[in-house]
């Protein structure tokens, strides 16, 4: 079974969403599954198959949460702190070469990506890319919209 690499934070909001999945979430969805049954016939009974279809969604993703949280591995980003190259849990400063438009982010685990908070996954393109590859370097990454090219400006682990 294949570890997934991860930061202390992406492991702490797993592991918050698990307990509110499981302590709020699925009773919360039990208690309407109860109620809509209360209301007689469950052919035509359009609140009940809502909610059985919600709570098939919580049990997957408690499932989900459950295996990742099994097989994570936490990468302890400060003992990286000397590095100059980028490696997993680095926050990077990039630069667009055409636009110069700056961009940050913080390389991180497929399951904990957030584009939107600046967490890029290490399985994107433009993550791939970047690993190894240290300040003043240039980075080019093949996108629909055609190939982009970004400068390395910073390097840091926290």
């Amino acid at each position: 079974m294949d570890k997934v690499p991860m930061t202390q934070g992406g492991y702490d909001r797993m592991g918050e969403e698990l307990r509110d999945l499981r302590s709020n979430q699925r009773p919360a969805v039990i208690k309407q599954i109860a109620e809509a049954r209360e209301h007689g016939d469950l052919s035509e009974n359009a609140e009940y198959h809502a909610a059985r279809e919600k709570q098939s969604f919580i049990e997957g993703r408690i499932q989900d949460l459950e295996d990742k949280i099994s097989r994570a591995e936490v990468i302890d980003i400060a003992a990286l702190a000397d590095s100059k190259s980028i490696k997993f849990g680095a926050t990077v400063s990039l630069v667009d070469d055409d636009t110069d438009e700056k961009v940050t982010y913080q390389i991180v685990g497929q399951d904990e990506a957030d584009i939107k908070k600046g967490l890029l996954s290490i399985t994107s393109p433009l993550g791939r890319a970047l690993i190894g590859k240290a300040v003043k370097d240039n980075v080019e990454i093949n996108t629909p919209g055609g190939t982009k090219a970004y400068e390395v400006t910073k390097v840091v682990f926290k």
